[in-house]
C-alpha cells in the first residue's frame, strides 16, 4: 500500500480507501461488509469513509459493529463521516451549529467511537452563514471530536471563503475536499482546485472513481438486473446512464478496453490507476460489494507505473475532455 499526506498536514492516508456509500446497510449484509473491511485492512488500507446519510445512518452502525468485532487499534485507523442530511426534522439537516454538533454526536454513537479523524460538510448550505459553519467545525476539532475538517462537493469559491474566514478569525481552516473524480468528471479536481493545492495545501479524498460503475465496462450491453442503477432511490443514476452523454461515455469505456488489455489489467483497475496518477489526489475512495472486488481494486496500485506519458496520451485521445488549466497553472 502507498500512503499519502492529506494535503498540507502530517496525516497519512492510504492511497486507496474503502467507503460505505450504497453498500453498507443497504446492498450487502453485515458479514460481507466485515469481510470487505477486513480484506482492505489486510491490504494496508487505513482510511474508511462514511456519512450520516448513508442508508439513513445504518452504514455507520454496520461500520461501528465491524470496528468492535475486529479490535483494530484505533491509532491505526483513519475514520471519516460527513454531516448534512441527518433525517426528518427541521433542524436535522444542513450545516447549522446545532446540527453539526448534534449530528456528529449521533454519528459517534452509531460508530461506537469517541472521535472521528475526518469530518466533512457533506454539501454547501446556502441557508446557513458560512461563518456559523466554520466556527462549528473548528469547535469540533478544538474539542477533540474530530481531528481535521473539510468539505464535500463545495466549489473553489466556497472553500476559499471558508479558509479565508478561518484564518482571519484564528479558527481551524478546512483541510480537505471530497469531490467526485473519474475519467468523466474532472473539472473541479484538475482545473477549479488548482490554485487551492498551492495556496492552501488542499487535500482530496475523491469518490466515484469508476463513475458509478460505468467504467467497469459491465454496461456495454445494457443495465444488468443486479446493478445499483436499479436500486430504489437511484433513478437519477439510471436516467444518466440512459442519456446521450451516458451512451457516449459507455462507448469511450469500450474504447479503453484494448489499453487495459495491453497493460494486463481490468477496466476498473485502469480507471483507478488513472485517478491515482494525479498527485493532488490524497486517497481514492473505492466501494465493494464482495471481498474479491477489494482485492482486485487494490491491485490497481501496481498499474500506476505503467501509465507512461504515451499511454496517458492515448487515454486522453479517447476521453477528449481534458479541462483547460487556469492561465497561472498551465
Amino acid at each position: 500500500m502507498e500512503y499519502r499526506y492529506l494535503g498540507r498536514s502530517g496525516l497519512q492516508v492510504s492511497a486507496m480507501s474503502l467507503g460505505a456509500w450504497v453498500t453498507y446497510g443497504q446492498q450487502v449484509d453485515d458479514d460481507v461488509a466485515y469481510d470487505c473491511m477486513r480484506t482492505a485492512f489486510d491490504a494496508g488500507v487505513n482510511f474508511f469513509d462514511n456519512a450520516e446519510a448513508y442508508a439513513n445512518g445504518k452504514a455507520e452502525i454496520v461500520m461501528g459493529k465491524i470496528l468492535q468485532r475486529t479490535h483494530w487499534k484505533r491509532n491505526d485507523l483513519v475514520i471519516s463521516t460527513k454531516i448534512f442530511w441527518g433525517g426528518k426534522g427541521i433542524n436535522r439537516n444542513g450545516l447549522s451549529r446545532k446540527h453539526i454538533l448534534e449530528g456528529l454526536r449521533d454519528s459517534l454513537d452509531r460508530l461506537q467511537l469517541e472521535y472521528v479523524d475526518l469530518i466533512f460538510c457533506h454539501r454547501p448550505d446556502i441557508h446557513t452563514p458560512i461563518e456559523e459553519t466554520v466556527r462549528a467545525m473548528s469547535f469540533l476539532v478544538d474539542q477533540g471530536l474530530a481531528f481535521y475538517w473539510g468539505t464535500s462537493e463545495w466549489n473553489a469559491q466556497q472553500i476559499t471563503e471558508a479558509y479565508s474566514l478561518a484564518r482571519r478569525e484564528h479558527l481551524v481552516p478546512p483541510l480537505m475536499e471530497q469531490p467526485e473524480y473519474n475519467m468523466f468528471s474532472r473539472e473541479r479536481v484538475e482545473r477549479d482546485f488548482a490554485p487551492l493545492y498551492q495556496e492552501f495545501g488542499l487535500g482530496t479524498t475523491t469518490f466515484s472513481p469508476l463513475a458509478s460503475g460505468m467504467l467497469t465496462g459491465k454496461y456495454s450491453q445494457g443495465i444488468p438486473p443486479d446493478s445499483r442503477v436499479n436500486l430504489k432511490g437511484y433513478e437519477w443514476l439510471k436516467e444518466h446512464f440512459e442519456s446521450s452523454e451516458g451512451h457516449q461515455n459507455i462507448q469511450k469505456t469500450e474504447a479503453l478496453r484494448p489499453i487495459a488489455a495491453e497493460l494486463e489489467c481490468s477496466l476498473p483497475q485502469l480507471a483507478l490507476a488513472w485517478c491515482l496518477k494525479n498527485p493532488h489526489v490524497s486517497s481514492v475512495i473505492t466501494g465493494a460489494s464482495r471481498p474479491e472486488q477489494v482485492v482486485e481494486n487494490m491491485q490497481a496500485l501496481d498499474i500506476v507505473s505503467r501509465l507512461t506519458e504515451p499511454v496517458l496520451e492515448r487515454i486522453e485521445a479517447i476521453l477528449d475532455n481534458k479541462p483547460e488549466q487556469p492561465e497561472d497553472f498551465r
